[in-house]
């Protein structure tokens, strides 16, 4: 499998190799250089209240950054395995319609963050991800997680 050059080939990606992310109805919705936003229909999503289940939104969310990830790498011609290392994850309001995944940045960390994975061969960095509240209201989840890029080369076998 190789990294993702565009937003149709990560959402292929996701679709065909993440049974989750299939279940979930899971789409690429925009992807602008800086922000990957990903949507889910909450039918497949729902939990007994008649709201968006936790779980789809943290899963919803680790996607977004993940897939955030993997399309900066896949930009710079780097061909990397993608982990998440660790996620800080806050419920702020019930999700009542479509989930919305925004994942970004803060400040500029991709040119440091590239050169790694091609020079080193691994690098660590951190990406937010929220739900869109309703209306594009106040966030209804914020997520914070650490991602680890692993060139290919260094993670197959010789």
């Amino acid at each position: 499998m190789t990294t993702p050059r565009n937003p149709g080939e990560l959402e292929l990606l996701m679709r065909s190799g993440i049974p989750m992310a299939r279940a979930m109805g899971l789409r690429v919705a925009d992807f602008d250089g800086g922000r990957l936003a990903l949507v889910a229909p909450l039918a497949p999503n729902v939990n007994d209240k008649g709201c968006a289940f936790g779980g789809s939104i943290a899963g919803l969310l680790t996607l977004a950054q993940w897939g955030l990830v993997n399309l900066k790498l896949g930009e710079a011609g780097l061909d990397a395995e993608v982990y998440v290392a660790d996620t800080s994850l806050r419920f702020l309001a019930p999700v009542w319609g479509e989930l919305h995944a925004e994942a970004y940045v803060e400040g500029d960390p991709w040119p440091d963050f590239l050169v790694s994975v091609a020079t080193i061969g691994k690098a660590r960095i951190e990406v937010y991800g929220e739900i869109v509240g309703e209306d594009g209201g106040a966030p209804a989840a914020r997520q914070l997680a650490r991602f680890v890029a692993i060139t290919r080369r260094a993670v197959e076998p010789d």
